[in-house]
């Protein structure tokens, strides 16, 4: 098969094209057809530096994908050939991922494809949309009629974590730049805050009579996690996807803090299944009308994975980028 390999970490020209052995099915596993996948910061992150999770080269990068199953292995019983799933699957610790015509994915970290999308629409979800569950259901557990604020509207995980947060009945706050207020405002948050002319102070005196947010998934973290910190009520709730070097906020405020890895299932091998079981959920969502992914306007081919990462690392990119086979 035809794959796009990185021998050596570096800039995104590292990526080669290649004859690649095609994987063989085992128990427990499938082998998808792949048809689209699509770019998360991680991505770009393994291909140019060294990580925790950096092993094995030659690697094939990128976890998410969708794409059809035509080989089950021995003890799947939940999947047939012919299915079209999606999932978040590999391209990280010695296993192979979805910049390849096939791919050998575990089972439990499957799940069909929303019926309403296309291959490509299905391939923006997986790891954005596991990330934001597991933020605001598992660990922060959104409920109704919550004080939710959320930075970064229309970023991947971003822009999910809004549709999800409504779903679980939270009033929803979140912040963008001015850019993108318009894409950001049809994504149904009930207040969207352009950052660059709001104060904290301000917004928190606007939608929470001055006494802070209940709950607050800040998707950007770095410097912004200090307006996180602030923005929140007294024991209140944080969470951030990202490393932080300051939590001494989270002391004075009383705060519960919460880091969000989605990679453990996938890189240590805990309760796999509960991946899949997140993404048949939001499948549902998704055919149900409650959940629409937001794709960048740019298309590229899965050949063209340099140009997609030069896009994403740009900043330029508004909502996922995806890359067709």
């Amino acid at each position: 098969m035809k794959a796009m390999v990185v021998h050596t970490l570096g800039a995104s020209d590292v990526f080669q094209q290649v004859d690649y052995p095609t994987p063989s099915v085992k128990p427990g596993h499938l082998i998808l057809e792949v048809k689209a996948t699509s770019v998360n910061p991680l991505d770009t992150m393994l291909r140019s530096s060294d990580t925790p999770w950096s092993e094995n080269l030659p690697s094939i990068l990128h976890g998410d994908v969708a794409g059809i199953v035509t080989q089950v292995g021995e003890g799947v019983t939940q999947f047939n050939v012919g299915d079209e799933v999606y999932g978040c699957a590999g391209g990280i610790a010695g296993t192979d991922g979805a910049l390849a015509e096939y791919m050998l994915v575990d089972a439990d970290l499957i799940a069909l494809k929303p019926k309403t999308l296309s291959m490509r629409e299905a391939a923006a979800l997986p790891l954005v949309s596991i990330t934001a569950w597991e933020a605001l259901h598992d660990k922060l557990k959104i409920k109704a009629n919550d004080n939710v604020l959320i930075h970064g509207a229309t970023g991947g995980v971003g822009h999910i974590a809004i549709q999800l947060a409504k779903h679980f009945g939270a009033n929803v706050s979140a912040t963008s730049a001015p850019q993108n207020l318009a894409i950001a405002q049809q994504l149904g948050a009930d207040n969207i805050i352009d950052f660059t002319q709001s104060s904290v102070a301000d917004y928190v005196e606007q939608y929470t009579d001055g006494e802070g947010f209940d709950t607050i998934f800040d998707t950007v973290a770095g410097d912004n996690i200090q307006r996180s910190f602030e923005a929140a009520r007294f024991n209140g709730a944080v969470a951030t996807t990202l490393p932080i070097a300051d939590v001494l906020q989270v002391a004075l405020k009383s705060l519960s803090f919460h880091s969000i890895l989605m990679l453990i299932p996938l890189v240590h091998g805990k309760n796999r299944a509960s991946h899949g079981q997140i993404l048949a959920k939001i499948a549902k969502l998704v055919d149900d009308g409650e959940i629409k992914p937001l794709l960048d306007e740019k298309r590229f081919s899965i050949w063209q994975v340099a140009q997609a990462h030069q896009h994403l690392e740009s900043g330029k990119a508004v909502g996922k980028i995806v890359l067709d086979m």
